[in-house]
């Protein structure tokens, strides 16, 4: 019996047959392989190379199990903004009077929303936090929105359910497809619980690009299987999906989208395989395997887990400048190969290698080929390593040279496999890939480098001997309930998936197992992802296609109707730029925001600047600035300019009146039931009627870190009222009870809370601040966690005494100088230390993060362990006398707990916390609040507590809390070490400096 497995590649198309009976064999039961030009149409490249490893095997065709692809070709279409390839999409919103802040396509590339963008229904459905229905299903509107969108001449239709992971009894999205599809036929929906988990932007933007790509992947399935008829193969055809496992075709032509990234898979899983790892004594579990995938133009590195599958990556990954939430192998590709140009720069003899490269002319340009461009393989050929093409022509190439280039070629592998590495266990490394030739010395901190047999063929080697999985990525609320209990029952439901999709029985095993608490609920509601394998079922000499007749011939007469699409370049669409991106294409250095006669007037280079540097002051918590940033884009876009605007603090009067206003609750919601962006003015409008106030003169956040730091601006707009230059934090805290006035006595109280539905809840009395914060907080859970907030109007003269000042000009700065820095490739914290005092704390890379949810906070600790001097070369570095760091290269490791946001910093053997990660403590304590601490990733932006993860290259700074924070007991006592049981005292990183005025720097007074 034997399995063929495909490999389409941008350049190459790749095939292998197994024998399924000889897989412990040398040759683990490789039969035959074929490397074939990727043709214009792929289907003829599949034909070809699938026909050349059937001649070479001379197999029974009639005894093919099945036949499995990977392909780029469905990712390509995105990336490429090709409009042949690509469907107008409608989006329908289950969600209430929700979401309507950030409307779907919001955060697409111009050019991709132009093809794809179709029309927006927000209709009655969804699911709070613990299970509750937002609203019901509205039959009689799926029914008016199925008319409309026939009427505007579109097909496909993404279906998204907020919190559809919590719907496991099918009640909104599911039935919402059925609706569509029965009041219009022709209609074909995708529903984004099968995409991808919590998180709805990310998730809806994954299920409009599966959408928009079904017509295309139909169509090229049709040709898959036309390709298998006219090669008489009557077996099964799957796919390979992102995570390494196959889907049958007709499923894949339903789910387009996890297809996407499968090639690197294919590399890794096929060369694990011939390798024998995870087979006998070959086991994963004490060793990390690093898969380096070298082609002509490019290398691929990508890690495998003991589980045997590749690490995914984390949080969001964009795909054709969308952001999207789908399960993808985490990928690492730099500019080398066997192409890769070879250049020696001056006197000083310095040689290097890539990124450029000759790609596919390598046969025609490289010197060992007759032409007169050297390259990587022309190096290790005249090397005396390898004997390729006209090999004695590489003898004039200059020994200098030959070495240098082997040394930058080794260089660049090490640093990038030392980025995928997951722990600290000796790493195996295993090359594969055609241009693998170029590597032929040791590599450092590997501990054995292996070619497998057949390792230039591991890609369609992968796809043969893929394994079929049961995923499942739900809400589980687990307040009074079994937590062991309900965890099985996932088990049992990711097995019975897996059965489903075409798995032996007898081999299905639970690989990954994920318990993601959710912070600042009280329900205990815990993200579960849960993944089961298990080998394609045979039966009888035949395997079993879960769908009916998935490629059988009498379906091939719909496939007679497939024909060749038109040229490419008849359907590119090349326009640039994205609302969320507004600095791309901006000079930076000299972009100057528009200040006039003491007033700042918001662009949208301003908000994207300003949610930069408010993720810097949100010192790990406050959640992410970025859905809070596409809103104000959006206002800005639809005609708020002008009426969002700064003031500075010394502009107001004693006897101005200003509000508050703020998002309130857990960011997992908030992410998730995005807001209308009604609640927090009907929070504000609350507050005011209740006091009798008509008007007001300035807008204050009440906190500049995090997303908080932008909410003032489309209040700003609402009200046509200015924003105030100033806060009540300086940073983001976790409780109301933090802002500066309160803590100084003023009052909070009034407060209140208000969701989207209509419904205000106000706290009018309590015995403490801390009070009002469990009051509120209970409120807040019963309005599904994600609110409105506003406390009591102040007094001008209150703000200008007890306000942090400067704050939205201090976000402004730092914004600027992080992505000045990466304009101009210089040393970002030099360029931030140019603007504020600063102090680097530490440079290093993450070995270990441990989280649980306390309290409804998250709570843990990251530890940070000192770079190499190699890998200091791959993040920059200040002088340490510049920023006030240390002076001598530090040894020990740096232990940063958070409950939300980083608390302290503080040294830690690294000889005790290898005995007990869990106990060991700091020896040190360099940094605590109030003072801020903010890590920041290679490419500046912070990154907050659940961003954290092994292997990041990052840089610690501190910063110093403004005086009100530090010049008064009470204050230290609420905003330092003991409000969040430290034991420590506060130690400060230095003094503080009143932040720079945007307005004062920038005005131009009217002649």
């Amino acid at each position: 019996m034997y399995r063929i497995g495909v490999d389409v590649g941008g350049t190459n198309t790749d095939a292998a047959i197994l024998d399924i009976n000889a897989l412990d064999s040398d040759s683990r039961g490789v039969l035959a392989t074929c490397k074939t030009a990727t043709t214009t149409n792929v289907t003829l490249g599949i034909q070809t190379a699938v026909k050349e490893v059937l001649g070479q095997s001379k197999v029974d065709r009639r005894k093919v199990l099945n036949v499995a692809i990977g392909t780029t070709h469905f990712v390509n279409a995105v990336v490429e903004n090709d409009a042949r390839r690509l469907s107008r999409v409608a989006v329908v919103r289950l969600c209430g009077p929700y979401t309507r802040k950030i409307p779907p396509f919001s955060d697409f590339p111009y050019a991709l929303r132009n093809i794809v963008e179709g029309p927006v229904f927000y209709l009655d459905g969804g699911l709070e936090i613990d299970g509750r229905e937002i609203s019901s299903l509205n039959p009689s509107q799926i029914k008016e929105a199925a008319s409309a969108i026939v009427k505007a001449g579109i097909q496909h239709v993404a279906v998204v359910g907020v919190f559809s992971a919590l719907d496991q009894n099918c009640l909104h999205e599911e039935r919402c497809k059925a609706l569509l599809q029965q009041f219009e036929p022709g209609l074909s929906a995708v529903c984004s619980g099968q995409i991808g988990g919590t998180g709805l932007l990310t998730r809806e933007n994954a299920t409009i690009l599966n959408a928009a790509i079904l017509g295309f992947a139909r169509k090229t399935i049709k040709g898959f299987r036309l390709a298998m008829s006219n090669l008489d193969l009557s077996c099964p055809l799957y796919l390979t999906q992102n995570d390494g496992t196959l889907v049958d075709a007709t499923m894949a032509a339903e789910l387009p989208i996890k297809t996407f990234a499968s090639g690197p898979t294919n590399s890794l899983m096929g060369a694990a395989f011939l390798q024998r790892l995870g087979h006998g004594d070959r086991t994963l579990a004490d060793k990390q395997v690093v898969v380096v995938d070298i082609g002509g133009t490019t290398t691929d590195i990508c890690s495998l887990l003991p589980s045997g599958f590749p690490r995914q990556a984390p949080n969001f990954v964009e795909v054709g400048g969308v952001r999207t939430a789908f399960s993808m192998p985490e990928v690492l590709s730099i500019g080398l190969g066997g192409g890769s140009r070879v250049r020696s720069a001056g006197d000083d003899g310095l040689v290097t290698v890539g990124p450029d490269s000759v790609a596919h002319r390598l046969t025609t340009d490289a010197v060992v080929f007759g032409g007169s461009v050297l390259t990587a393989t022309d190096v290790v050929v005249a090397s005396g390593d390898a004997k390729i093409g006209e090999f004695e022509r590489a003898e004039s190439v200059p020994s200098k040279v030959i070495a240098g280039a082997k040394a930058d070629i080794k260089r660049q592998l090490e640093r990038a496999i030392d980025k995928m590495k997951v722990s600290s266990a000796p790493v195996s490394v295993l090359l594969v890939g055609g241009g693998s030739v170029i590597l032929a010395d040791e590599l450092d901190g590997v501990e054995e480098c292996l070619r497998p047999p057949h390792h230039d063929s591991a890609n369609a080697v992968g796809a043969a001997i893929a394994k079929v999985a049961g995923e499942i990525d739900i809400i589980e609320i687990l307040a009074g309930r079994d937590e062991s209990a309900a965890i099985e029952a996932a088990k049992k439901t990711a097995i019975d998936a897996a059965i489903a999709n075409g798995a032996d029985e007898g081999d299905v095993r639970i690989v990954d197992i994920q318990k993601i608490p959710l912070q600042y609920v009280t329900n205990k509601a815990t993200r579960v992802v849960m993944k089961a394998v298990g080998s394609l079922k045979v039966k009888d000499g035949l395997a079993q296609d879960r769908v009916p007749n998935g490629t059988l011939h009498h379906e091939l007469k719909v496939d007679e109707g497939w024909s060749a699409e038109a040229a490419k370049a008849d359907g590119l669409n090349v326009q640039e730029g994205n609302m969320a991106k507004p600095t791309l294409g901006v000079d930076v250095a000299s972009y100057r925001p528009n200040v006039k006669d003491g007033v700042w007037y918001i662009s949208p280079v301003d908000v994207e600047l300003i949610a930069s540097g408010a993720g810097v002051l949100g010192t790990g918590g406050g959640g992410s600035p970025y859905l809070m940033a596409l809103y104000t884009l959006d206002i800005l876009r639809k005609g708020g300019a002008g009426t969002m605007r700064v003031v500075a603090l010394e502009s107001l009067k004693d006897d101005d009146i200003c509000v508050f206003g703020s998002g309130y609750g857990a960011p997992s919601v908030s992410n998730e039931r995005i807001s209308a962006g009604t609640d927090v003015f009907a929070a504000i409008d609350a507050v005011n009627t209740i006091l009798g106030i008509k008007d007001f003169q300035g807008i204050v956040a009440d906190e500049i870190g995090g997303g908080n730091g932008l909410v003032t601006f489309p209040t700003s707009a609402r009200y046509d009222r200015p924003v105030v230059d100033c806060d009540l934090m300086g940073r983001a805290y976790p409780t109301l009870e933090h802002g500066t006035p309160y803590v100084y006595g003023h009052p909070v109280l009034p407060f209140a809370t208000a969701d989207c539905k209509g419904n205000a809840s106000v706290v009018l009395s309590a015995e403490s601040n801390k009070r009002v914060e469990t009051l509120t907080r209970q409120t807040c859970v019963e309005m599904g966690n994600s609110t409105g907030a506003a406390g009591r109007p102040l007094s001008g003269s209150v703000i200008k005494q007890y306000s942090v000042p400067n704050t939205v000009s201090q976000a402004w700065y730092l914004g600027r100088a992080v992505h000045l820095a990466r304009q101009t490739k210089l040393d970002f914290i030099e360029a931030i230390s140019n603007i504020t005092p600063v102090r680097q704390l530490y440079t290093g890379k993450i070995i270990d993060v441990t989280r649980d949810v306390s309290r409804g906070y998250t709570v843990g600790r990251c530890i940070i362990a000192p770079l190499s001097a190699d890998e200091e070369g791959d993040i920059s570095s200040s002088s340490p006398s510049t920023l006030t760091g240390p002076q001598e290269p530090e040894t020990r490791y740096l232990a940063i707990p958070f409950q939300n946001e980083y608390l302290s910093a503080g040294f830690i053997s690294p000889q005790n916390y290898h005995v007990n990660p869990a106990t060991s403590e700091e020896e040190e304590i360099i940094c605590t609040v109030p003072d801020l601490i903010s890590i920041l990733g290679s490419d500046g932006e912070a990154l907050g507590s659940p961003e954290l993860r092994y292997g990041l290259k990052v840089r610690v700074i501190g910063m110093p809390a403004h005086p009100l924070w530090t010049d008064s007991a009470e204050a230290l006592r609420v905003g330092g070490p003991e409000f969040f049981e430290l034991k420590t005292e506060w130690k400060s990183v230095g003094e503080y400096k009143k932040p720079r005025s945007v307005v004062e720097e920038f005005n131009v007074v009217s002649s």
